[in-house]
């Protein structure tokens, strides 16, 4: 292969160890992008989950993000079990989410979310009594399943426009899967963030999804941005919006300190 056209390397981050792990999910391996301040102990933790185009530059950015922010991050791979990219055989947008959804069902990604908060638990650098979850989109969406009533040991949540529901063509068995029937079994303190001009999932979705959540006794905040559509967040694409992104974001870290930066009170002897 030519000089000029060898791939680039990872990034390099001088404050930083990153770089492409992999972890269990039951007989699966499933890759990871992985992120964590250089030489630092007790960390508390972040499992990623990606919106339905992947690990695209920009989630793996993010994860750099959390890290410099003084996170341990494991950004999972949900097409790890079809060679690490989204499935590419669509004519339209609309085809290339359906496609994504049926490859990422929440019977298969929820227990791989866990399979990656198990993995961080056990890094001597974390602690694992400080993990917390952070979704986007349709990994946003399995967040919801995750966190409510089938997640173990997280202490704090956040969602950026996540999915509440995946219509029945998106799902193999043909059935409309409406995340909102266990909101009620909410498990930590989360954070949601929602575009007012939502075009893909729509804000009175979320708002529905929200009430339900708050049912459950756990703090729940919702934070809506005027004037940003879906995918407000990502710098990258081309409905980001700087405003909202900026602070969603702070609002973020804020939260997160809130609920994991205080070290575990060492057990008694």
């Amino acid at each position: 292969m030519p000089e000029h056209i060898l791939p680039l390397p990872p990034k390099w981050e001088r404050d930083l160890d990153c770089g492409w792990i992999v972890f269990k999910s039951s007989k699966d391996e499933i890759r990871g992008y992985f992120a964590k301040p250089k030489g630092r102990s007790n960390l508390p933790a972040m499992v990623m989950a990606p919106e339905n185009l992947g690990m695209i530059e920009h989630r793996q950015d993010v994860t750099r993000r959390l890290a410099k922010a003084g996170y341990a991050v494991l950004t999972i791979d949900p097409y790890s079990r079809i060679g690490g990219q989204s499935p590419r055989d669509f004519k339209s947008p609309e085809e290339r989410r359906l496609k994504a959804f049926l490859a990422t069902p929440d019977e298969q990604y929820v227990p791989d979310l866990q399979a990656a908060c198990d993995y961080l638990s056990a890094l001597s650098e974390v602690d694992g009594n400080r993990i917390g979850a952070i979704g986007y989109c349709s990994g946003g969406g399995t967040l919801y399943a995750w966190i409510c009533g089938r997640s173990r040991n997280l202490k704090a949540a956040v969602v950026f426009y996540g999915a509440p529901t995946v219509q029945a063509e998106a799902r193999a068995d043909g059935k409309l899967l409406d995340r909102i029937h266990n909101g009620q079994k909410l498990q930590c303190p989360l954070l949601v963030h929602h575009g007012e001009a939502d075009r893909a999932v729509k804000l009175d979705e979320a708002k529905r999804m929200v009430e339900v959540l708050k049912k459950s006794g756990q703090p729940v905040e919702f934070h809506i941005y005027p004037g940003a559509d879906h995918a407000y967040h990502d710098d990258s694409h081309p409905n980001y919006h700087a405003a909202a992104a900026e602070l969603s974001w702070q609002r973020t870290l804020k939260f997160l300190a809130r609920h994991l930066s205080a070290p575990a009170a060492p057990r008694a002897t």
